[in-house]
């Protein structure tokens, strides 16, 4: 017989995952929860992290309701995760409908940017001064293929999806020798996302359409997205941080 030694992985370690109510999120804190984790699952729709403990009441799953746009809600989750956090998967984040920068407007911008930045620096920050006096911790940061290219979304979710990295880069190099890994998780097309795939732009909307009829690669299922989380969070990952991981089908390639 062969040991899955995946299995416990998480066991006895608190695990903070955000948009953990639909797509990406869901699966990851399915995942963690399954292989031991204490899972403080965290989402802005409450009903949908309901519907997740509903279905899963076998898994330790704390839930937590949380804009983290808000710095109150984001040491409310914290608060809810206790005095020690192992990890962090920063999964929630939104789009831009595709608008090219003529056609983008400043409501635009700075929604995604709160909400795929300044929400993910303040989950890292609040994450890391837990992590600083155990003296270990990981954490992963879901980027995207536009995080890579130019050309896989609109002008300000590109650019948000670059200074994640941007953000797991510095974090990874001032906090290796704190025992503190930082990596990036860049998905392709994902099914079962619940990011808005809504075209506000029929200028953007023209270049995108064509990646999908031509070069894009088939959805990938949010199962294979929850692996490579799963294992940059786990201690067989123990040598990796500063990161970026395409998981995407191969598309970062072409």
């Amino acid at each position: 017989m062969t040991l899955d030694t995946r299995s416990r992985r998480f066991a006895g370690r608190t695990v903070v995952v955000t948009g953990a109510g639909s797509g990406i999120g869901r699966t990851t804190a399915i995942r963690l929860a399954g292989e031991g984790g204490r899972v403080v699952a965290v989402d802005v729709d409450g009903s949908r992290l309901e519907a997740l403990a509903a279905e899963h009441p076998l898994l330790d799953l704390v839930t937590v309701t949380a804009d983290l746009t808000d710095e109150d809600d984001v040491q409310a989750v914290f608060a809810a995760a206790g005095e020690t956090v192992d990890a962090l998967a920063n999964v929630a984040g939104v789009m831009d409908r595709f608008l090219p920068l003529h056609e983008l407007d400043d409501a635009t911008w700075s929604r995604v940017m709160d909400v795929n930045v300044t929400a993910v620096m303040r989950m890292c920050r609040a994450a890391i001064v837990r992590m600083l006096p155990a003296g270990r911790g990981a954490i992963v940061n879901i980027s995207s293929e536009a995080g890579i290219r130019g050309s896989a979304g609109g002008l300000a979710y590109t650019t948000s999806k670059h200074a994640v990295h941007g953000i797991t880069r510095n974090c990874s190099f001032m906090y290796a020798d704190k025992g503190i890994r930082v990596n990036t998780v860049a998905p392709g097309p994902t099914s079962g996302s619940n990011i808005d795939p809504t075209r506000g732009s029929e200028y953007g909307a023209a270049y995108i359409d064509h990646i999908q009829r031509t070069i894009m690669p088939p959805f990938a299922r949010s199962s294979a997205l929850a692996a490579s989380i799963a294992w940059l969070l786990s201690d067989e990952a123990e040598n990796v941080t500063g990161v970026l991981l395409p998981s995407d089908g191969g598309w970062s390639a072409i």
